[in-house]
């Protein structure tokens, strides 16, 4: 079993990929990440691109099949507003939000999810540094929406019954589209 850092150096990055649900890799619970590398930070700039290129607001490793503990985020939807999580841990969770959430993982579904309205952020930075951050209603929907896929948690475990039932045919779609590769 290859351990996390020789998942990251094996990355055939030109070759990545949004993975779609079902792929087993996005229920997996992820590995830390041992140490921020060059080979880490040559992921975290294609994720950025993939993120940006789907229209995305957040992407998690696993999204692109690399099963570790690694996000990164632009809530801005800004190029200059990349901001990385290696190893994230959330710390604190306050309040309450309802709204749409929709995942790249998921094309073309989204669904109502109930979220804490403000949550705090411990990670490692790719400058190798702790830091702490605090996000409030999309940030903090950011937050643990990737925080969720790091966990094997996906957006489909988060909707209510009659979401599920309003989307079986998308999601039975994407279902039969995993299982032709």
């Amino acid at each position: 079993m290859m351990d996390s850092e020789e998942k990251i150096q094996r990355i055939d990055l030109p070759g990545l990929r949004i993975v779609r649900y079902p792929d087993p890799r996005l229920r997996e619970a992820c590995d830390e990440v041992p140490g921020v590398s060059d080979a880490v930070r040559a992921l975290v700039d294609r994720m950025f691109e993939l993120m940006f290129a789907a229209r995305g607001v957040g992407l998690a490793a696993p999204q692109v099949g690399v099963t570790v503990r690694l996000f990164v985020a632009s809530p801005t939807f800004q190029d200059t507003d990349r901001r990385v999580y290696i190893n994230p841990q959330l710390t604190m969770l306050d309040g309450s939000q309802d709204g749409d959430e929709g995942c790249l993982s998921f094309p073309n579904i989204s669904s109502r999810v109930k979220r804490y309205n403000v949550a705090a952020i411990r990670a490692t930075g790719l400058d190798g540094n702790v830091f702490e951050e605090v996000g409030e209603e999309l940030t903090a929907r950011i937050f643990q929406h990737e925080m969720d896929h790091l966990n094997g948690t996906l957006l489909v475990n988060r909707m209510g019954s009659v979401a599920k039932l309003s989307h079986r045919r998308a999601l039975k779609n994407l279902e039969e589209e995993f299982g032709k590769k």
